[in-house]
């Protein structure tokens, strides 16, 4: 069996190891990684841009719960997976913006696109959010707005437009901006 040549990789992965199949296992790492980052797609835009419509969220499509009444509040829908870890730090600063903010007129409803209803359940029984955390088991509104990320929160004003978006989930940053935005949305007239 011959050696990979290893000049392409990086310096880190280059440094000699006391052990030599160290070396090698470093350097197949490094090769793994970026063979699934040059198979990997790139991530394309979200289908759903600032000042267009949401789509329409339907009954039908989330299971899980009842979907809040959303006609002229200021909603954010929140796209979220079990396995995502940022997704975990944003279920308590939603309930944060929830409790701050629902009887102003705001309503969360974050969707899950796990595949796996029992994982989905799982996360919702751990959190116990008190905000709808509905699933798109069949993943139709995942594939309608095309989410960038996950998570990835759409800020949607009384006119039902997409005002903000945000993918990712940045601890108190994001919080502080979502503060600003839906203080913004909720002071509009309608």
């Amino acid at each position: 069996m011959s050696s990979p040549d290893l000049s392409l990789l990086p310096a880190a992965a280059r440094q000699p190891a006391a052990d030599p199949r160290a070396r090698r296992r470093r350097a197949a790492a490094w090769l793994g990684a970026f063979a699934l980052a040059c198979a990997c797609p790139a991530v394309a835009p979200a289908a759903v841009a600032l000042g267009a419509p949401f789509p329409k969220l339907a009954p039908s499509d989330l299971t899980g719960g009842a979907l809040p009444a959303t006609s002229g509040k200021v909603v954010l829908v929140d796209f979220w997976a079990s396995w995502c870890a940022p997704c975990k730090a944003s279920f308590p600063a939603y309930a944060k913006l929830f409790a701050d903010y629902a009887a102003r007129g705001l309503v969360i409803v974050a969707v899950s696109v796990d595949e796996n209803t029992a994982a989905y359940a799982a996360f919702v029984q751990r959190f116990r959010p008190p905000f709808a955390a509905l699933h798109d088991r069949q993943q139709l509104l995942v594939r309608a707005v095309n989410v960038p990320a996950m998570p990835t929160c759409y800020l949607v004003g009384r006119d039902g437009r997409v005002r903000f978006v945000h993918a990712g989930f940045h601890g108190t940053d994001t919080e502080r901006e979502l503060r600003r935005e839906i203080d913004a949305l909720l002071a509009e007239r309608r």
